[in-house]
């Protein structure tokens, strides 16, 4: 193997890596995610921080459940 096939490959991780992150970031799953932390920094009172925090957490919660879920039921199959 020389340099070349190894930066090709290279490349190609690279290449590959950036399409997940890219999938994943735009995924439908996490868009109300990201629009509700993107709303953190205007928050004007630490009270209200605080609830957009508890939001999300409690979001996270939900669809960890539902993960969870999920795979019960793919373990009962």
């Amino acid at each position: 193997m020389d340099i070349n096939t190894i930066r090709g490959l290279s490349t190609v991780l690279v290449m590959i890596a950036f399409a997940a992150i890219c999938w994943w970031a735009f995924s439908p799953r996490r868009k109300e995610r990201f629009r509700e932390a993107a709303k953190l920094p205007f928050a004007d009172s630490p009270e209200e921080l605080a609830a957009m925090e508890r939001e999300l957490g409690e979001r996270e919660q939900q669809q960890h459940n539902l993960h969870r879920e999920d795979e019960v039921r793919q373990e009962k199959l």
